[in-house]
């Protein structure tokens, strides 16, 4: 560990424009970088939650081999499988994170969990989790504001790994969690993400005063303490948050820090390890134009906050970025400690970084000494004042 510091279902696509093989070459990077949880048994959620329909099991697919050309409904114009699959009908199967458990008292960390509705135009809800060894709990708690990875497009708040996550962090930093659950890339492409995770904040934001619609964050919640985090593209929308909170304001809210685990930054020039790894950093600025096809490329400020005029205005006093020594990623990561100390923003940011490990390994390996020690920084970050 290294530490430096200044501090499915098959749903239409309405806005894909089917790739082809040649240009969308980044099957290994996120089959890599997003392992599949194991299966479980799914649940009946409470309320219709879009895009989380389970898709189909792999090998009950029919092989590329045996399908019908002439059909529009089966033909695959491009197999991401174990992760996804897109047909030429544009369609497309989420074959990972489609796995969902429910919300319940959770007897190895005593948190328990609930599902919310914030948006059901939209589709935008919460899992929410309050941790029950003192309760009620005799003083307000913060609140941890959690958003999930899965590069935009696989994933959600429901699924073992996240759920589980969420029990520990809760449990062991005294905190009330709330998790997004966002909509999707591709059928949802970026930034929906991010303006449905500001959308979820404001939600949180309505109970200032003990008047919103939800009784735990009502009577237990210190809305002027208020923690971000996320990993992956969760990180990359936990900045976003960040940024448009200290231009935009949110009234009766502070917040005070943000944790980037393993951010999805990015650049169209490479920087650090990048510059030797071309062929997987291709596939990044695919992956990225894959998830936001209106961008305007690698730079970005969603992408790149080093292009992003506001980045000094991040609306916190401290930031723990976390990476992983074998991650690609991993210097973006550095060099957003490096744009945040060069903007005028007058916090203190801290970057912890893991030896030997590659990118969201904390979600594959939980229970590794690795993913202990970096579960044990986050909740350090919180705790302290």
């Amino acid at each position: 560990m290294i530490r430096g510091s200044s501090l499915s279902g098959r749903q239409p696509l309405k806005y894909l424009n089917v790739p082809t093989k040649a240009n969308f070459p980044f099957m290994n990077l996120i089959s890599h970088s997003f392992p599949l949880s194991l299966p479980i048994k799914p649940y009946n959620a409470l309320f219709p939650i879009p895009s989380l329909k389970l898709a189909k099991p792999l090998q009950s697919t029919p092989p590329l081999s045996t399908m019908d050309s002439n059909s529009t409904d089966t033909e695959v114009a491009y197999d991401l499988s174990p992760v996804l699959k897109v047909y030429k009908n544009g369609s497309i199967e989420r074959l990972a994170g489609v796995e969902v458990v429910p919300p319940c008292l959770d007897p190895t960390t005593n948190v328990e969990s609930k599902d919310v509705v914030i948006s059901e135009k939209d589709g935008i809800s919460a899992r929410l989790f309050i941790p029950k060894t003192t309760y009620p709990p005799t003083r307000k708690l913060p609140i941890l504001f959690y958003i999930h990875g899965g590069a935009f497009c696989i994933e959600t708040p429901f699924s073992p790994n996240y759920h589980n996550l969420l029990n520990k962090v809760v449990s062991q930093a005294n905190v009330i969690g709330v998790s997004v659950h966002y909509r999707r890339a591709p059928e949802h492409p970026v930034p929906i993400a991010h303006e449905d995770s500001w959308v979820a904040l404001k939600w949180v934001a309505s109970h200032v005063g003990g008047n919103g619609p939800d009784e735990w964050l009502n009577n237990y919640a210190d809305l002027e303490k208020v923690f971000f985090a996320g990993d992956s593209a969760g990180a990359n929308i936990a900045h976003y948050l960040g940024i448009r909170v200290g231009t935009e304001g949110l009234p009766g809210v502070k917040i005070e820090g943000i944790a980037l685990v393993h951010p999805y930054f990015w650049g169209a020039e490479p920087i650090g390890c990048e510059l030797n790894r071309a062929e997987l950093g291709a596939k990044i600025h695919e992956l990225w134009r894959f998830a936001c096809p209106s961008t305007t490329g690698s730079d970005d400020p969603i992408i790149n906050p080093g292009k992003d005029p506001k980045l000094g205005s991040l609306a916190c006093g401290k930031v723990l970025v976390c990476v992983a020594e074998k991650d690609l990623v991993k210097d973006r990561g550095w060099y957003y400690k490096e744009l945040l100390e060069k903007s005028g923003w007058c916090g203190v940011v801290e970057v912890e970084e893991m030896k030997d490990e590659d990118h969201v390994f904390h979600m594959f390996k939980p229970d590794c000494d690795n993913a202990r020690v970096l579960l044990s920084q986050v909740i350090s970050f919180i705790k302290q004042d």
